[in-house]
C-alpha cells in the first residue's frame, strides 16, 4: 500500500512539476541576412538549439564593430562578426573573444561582371578599382598588390562607400570594387542579374581569418556549460547545412520572407562553406581554427590593418577552442 502511495505521489509531482526552461539567447549578426547566415537559422529551424536547452533569437546587425559593441556591453550574448574587427576591438580593452572562428580563409575579393573578362591580378592592369577609404578590404589591399606584384599606377581608385562602390560596377564607373566574396558579388547579381567573377585574395597568399562567434569573458568565465551548449548547437548546425545547403536556405527565408532572393542566398553560401577549413584543418568540424593561422592573421593585421603592435604579444587572448564538441564526434 505505501509503495503505490509513494508511486502515485511521485507520478503527481512529475506531473505538477514545470519543465526546465530553456536559456534565453541572442546571436547578434554582423550585416543584414545573406547566404553566409544560413547555418544560424538551419539550427533554430532544426531544433538543433532547443535541444541544447537554448532558445535563439537571431538579430540581424549594422556591421561587425557596431555588434561588438553590443557583446562588449552585455546587450547580446553572442556576436557572429569580423574576428580582425573583433581583435581591434579586443586589444583596446574591449572584453571580448572568440570561442569559435567560422571562416578560416579570407573572403576578400577584387569582382567584376564576369563579362568583363577579369579573372586574375595582370587582368586588374588599366582598369578602375572602386574602394571604401579605411574599410578592411582597403587597409590589406596593399599586401595583395605585393603579393602579386601589382603597383598603384596600374589601375585607377574611385572611392566611396559600401553602397557607392556596388553603384559604380553596377553602373559601369568601375571595372571592379573591393569586397567579399558571397556578399557583395551576390548584392550585385541581384541587382544586375549578371554573373560577378572574384580574384580571391587567399588564393594569392593573404592568409587571414574572417568571420566567427564572440562572446564577453564573462560570459566564458561564468556561463561555460552554455557556451559549450552554444559551441555544439552551432557546430552542429553548419555541419547540417553544409550537407543540406537548400534547406538551410530555405529556413533564412522561413524566418525571414524579405531576407533575399533564394538563388542568390543559396549561391552566396555555397561561396561561404570553402571558406571554413585551411589545408591544415581540412576533414576536422567547423570552428577549430589552427594556432598558426591565427598568429599570422594578427601578424598581417599589425603590419597592414592597422592592428595594435601589442597584439602580437599574445594572439592567444582573441581565441579559444576550449568551448567546441569533441572534435571526434560524428556531424550532424
Amino acid at each position: 500500500m505505501k509503495r503505490t502511495l509513494f508511486a502515485a505521489l511521485c507520478a503527481l509531482t512529475a506531473t505538477t512539476l514545470p519543465a526546465q526552461a530553456a536559456d534565453k539567447v541572442v546571436l547578434m549578426l554582423n550585416w543584414y541576412v545573406y547566404g553566409e547566415h544560413a547555418p544560424f537559422y538551419y539550427g533554430k529551424d532544426k531544433g538543433l538549439y532547443e535541444a541544447e536547452g537554448i532558445d535563439l533569437e537571431i538579430q540581424e546587425g549594422r556591421g561587425s564593430a557596431v555588434t561588438t559593441q553590443a557583446v562588449a556591453a552585455k546587450t547580446v550574448d553572442f556576436g557572429y562578426v569580423d574576428v580582425p574587427t573583433m581583435m581591434k576591438a579586443a586589444v583596446k580593452g574591449a572584453p571580448v573573444t572568440s570561442p569559435g572562428v567560422l571562416l578560416q580563409t579570407s573572403p576578400m575579393s577584387a569582382m567584376g561582371f564576369t563579362d568583363k573578362n577579369i579573372r586574375k591580378p595582370e587582368d586588374i592592369k588599366g582598369k578602375t578599382v572602386a574602394m571604401t577609404p579605411g574599410d578592411s578590404m582597403s587597409q590589406i589591399w596593399p599586401l595583395f598588390l605585393k603579393k602579386t606584384g601589382l603597383k598603384d599606377s596600374d589601375f585607377r581608385v574611385v572611392s566611396g562607400d559600401a553602397q557607392t562602390k556596388l553603384n559604380a560596377v553596377i553602373n559601369g564607373q568601375a571595372d571592379l570594387l573591393l569586397g567579399y566574396v558571397m556578399d557583395q558579388s551576390m548584392k550585385i547579381k541581384d541587382a544586375t542579374g549578371k554573373s560577378v567573377t572574384p580574384i580571391r585574395f587567399a588564393d594569392y597568399g593573404v592568409n587571414m581569418v574572417s568571420s566567427g562567434i564572440i562572446a564577453h569573458t564573462d560570459t566564458l568565465k561564468d556561463k561555460p556549460d552554455l557556451v559549450k551548449r552554444f559551441m555544439a548547437a552551432t557546430t552542429k548546425a553548419v555541419e547540417g547545412a553544409e550537407k543540406n545547403p537548400k534547406e538551410a536556405v530555405a529556413a533564412i527565408l522561413k524566418a525571414n520572407p524579405k531576407g533575399g532572393q533564394e538563388a542568390t542566398l543559396l549561391e552566396g553560401f555555397e561561396l561561404t562553406t570553402p571558406l571554413y577549413r585551411t589545408a591544415e584543418t581540412k576533414g576536422q568540424r567547423p570552428f577549430r581554427v589552427t594556432d598558426a593561422n591565427m598568429a599570422e592573421t594578427v601578424d598581417l593585421l599589425v603590419e597592414y590593418g592597422g592592428l595594435d603592435a601589442a597584439a602580437k604579444k599574445n594572439p592567444k587572448a582573441f581565441y579559444t577552442r576550449d568551448f567546441l564538441p569533441d572534435p571526434a564526434a560524428a556531424g550532424q
